[in-house]
């Protein structure tokens, strides 16, 4: 690990406007052993008053240094938005979860062998270097969204069940305080795939805002390849809503797929006013897979995918 400057903020003022956070530190750190990540200098937001869970225009509001611990063990949470308790205890380990925080869980980096290697060109570590992934081990990468530049996926549980919920991520920066959609939070590749957020210079998540509670059933299917402690290979995110034996409102979000947590307005769309059948999750999947593409090593993700969803929504809708 490189050398670097440390300090510590004691207000969030004192914060905004510095390059490089560090609060829990679960994965910037490893980054740093390994040589990805190399700031010159380093903020530690530890202190600051961002701990606290409220009640917030009949939803949540999350403070940023909220442990993934102790937000999956909300009783707000567990009880009205059980999906994003679900996601949170099924990421990482405890020990991580008791030191990972909100707003650096949203910031998780790619779990990409080649991305983690600085022997292997990588856009997302190097812009222009090339990537290694592409005719490389693919198992883990996206089906989904991808670009010739990058074809790496997104690792947050926590934000799939975020994406589902219509969370709103509050920052404080130079110019301010703003909200962003979570939807418009997280970029897809492109032709810059090292832009991974719509964060500007300078700017702190302070806090994730939750709306009120959707109705309908929620849940969280994260398949990996072991029980614990491992990413996902396809994750999704599930609130349905039947009255008089029909579909009324579906809200879906899928992790493991994707350069960012995904989700398909048109699925849902579709889902509205249909009986719950077994056709009916199949159009679903159709629809949600039709510009699904495997990199070889990958191209299972698709039936399991498919598999996945129709699992999900059974549960939702029975």
């Amino acid at each position: 690990m490189r050398t670097f400057a440390y300090e510590r903020a004691g207000t969030v003022a004192e914060a905004v406007g510095k390059t490089r956070f560090i609060a829990g530190g679960t994965n910037l750190l490893d980054l740093m052993k390994l040589g990805v990540e190399t700031p010159e200098r380093l903020v530690d937001v530890t202190r600051l008053d961002l701990r606290g869970i409220e009640d917030h225009r009949g939803g949540l509001r999350i403070g940023a240094l909220v442990p993934n611990s102790d937000l999956a063990a909300d009783a707000r949470v567990r009880r009205d938005y059980p999906v994003l308790a679900r996601a949170l205890l099924a990421g990482a380990s405890g020990q991580l979860r008791n030191m990972a925080t909100t707003g650096g869980n949203l910031l998780q980096r790619t779990r990409c062998y080649y991305f983690q290697d600085v022997a292997s060109p990588c856009n997302k570590r190097e812009p222009g270097s090339g990537c290694a992934a592409i005719g490389g081990a693919t198992r883990l990468h996206a089906i989904l969204g991808a670009s010739e530049h990058c074809i790496a996926t997104h690792p947050s549980d926590m934000a799939v069940a975020m994406q589902a919920l219509d969370a709103s991520v509050e920052v404080e920066g130079p110019g301010g305080t703003r909200t962003i959609p979570i939807r418009d939070f997280h970029r897809l590749p492109g032709d810059t795939p090292h832009v991974e957020t719509e964060l500007r210079e300078g700017e702190l998540i302070v806090a994730v805002t939750l709306p009120p509670p959707p109705p309908g059933r929620q849940t969280y299917r994260k398949v990996r390849d072991r029980a614990s402690y491992a990413f996902a290979l396809v994750s999704v995110a599930g609130i349905v809503a039947v009255k008089d034996g029909r579909i009324a409102q579906a809200a879906l979000a899928f992790g493991g797929v994707a350069h960012k947590p995904w989700r398909d307005p048109e699925v849902e769309a579709m889902l509205a006013g249909r009986e719950p059948t077994s056709e009916t999750f199949d159009a679903a999947a159709d629809l949600l897979l039709r510009d699904a593409r495997g990199q070889g090593g990958n191209d299972f993700k698709i039936p399991l995918f498919r598999r996945t969803l129709r699992a999900v929504l059974r549960e939702l809708t029975q």
